[in-house]
């Protein structure tokens, strides 16, 4: 089943999931705890409120951090963008959104991408999440294939495969923190 296609039959847990995984790959980018982050997973799981966890973790990025780096930019929409009430309707728009906003993040990023145009890559993107491309760059395919699991786990498993799905974040997030470090490097 495409991406697109488990965003739309997901329910409410499995979409906030969605949301928040991909957020929380990107989080190495924003410049705040790794762990921030953690009090929403732990509102899907019934144990906390998501409205303030949701608050605590926007208070947490600095406003003074320039925004001169898109894939910053964009991940700090993500959080920005996240509904305070955790509805099926507000959470799948929000869903579908980090999903598009974290694949531009990995094609940004992406080494195999340097050069490529633009549109060219928004195009792949979306044949990706619609299952009809292997989406064209590694890093992006990976972040794909992490959704697409994702989503499933949360299909299969309800709420215990949310352990689950935030060991592929967590996976996924280690990921960008070394193409990150990697890429800093490379530009001293």
């Amino acid at each position: 089943m495409s991406l697109v296609e488990l965003i739309a039959q997901a329910d409410e847990r499995g979409l906030a999931a969605s949301g928040l995984a991909c957020l929380d790959r990107c989080i190495p980018l924003l410049g705040v705890d790794d762990e921030v982050l953690r009090p929403l997973w732990a509102s899907l799981a019934g144990r906390s409120d998501w409205g303030e966890s949701l608050e605590k973790a926007r208070g947490a990025l600095d406003p003074a951090q320039p925004d001169d780096d898109e894939a910053a930019r964009l991940a700090r929409r993500m959080l920005e963008a996240a509904p305070a009430e955790r509805t099926a309707d507000g959470i799948r728009a929000w869903a579908d959104a980090c999903s598009v906003a974290s694949l531009r993040i990995h094609r940004l990023l992406d080494p195999a991408a340097d050069g490529a145009e633009p549109d060219e890559a928004a195009d792949g993107l979306e044949e990706g999440r619609a299952g009809r491309s292997d989406a064209g760059y590694p890093l992006v395919a990976a972040e794909l294939r992490r959704q697409v699991t994702v989503l499933e786990l949360l299909a299969d498993h309800g709420a215990t495969g949310l352990r689950q799905a935030l060991e592929v974040s967590v996976e996924g997030r280690r990921v960008l923190r070394a193409v990150v470090s990697r890429r800093l490097r490379g530009r001293t």
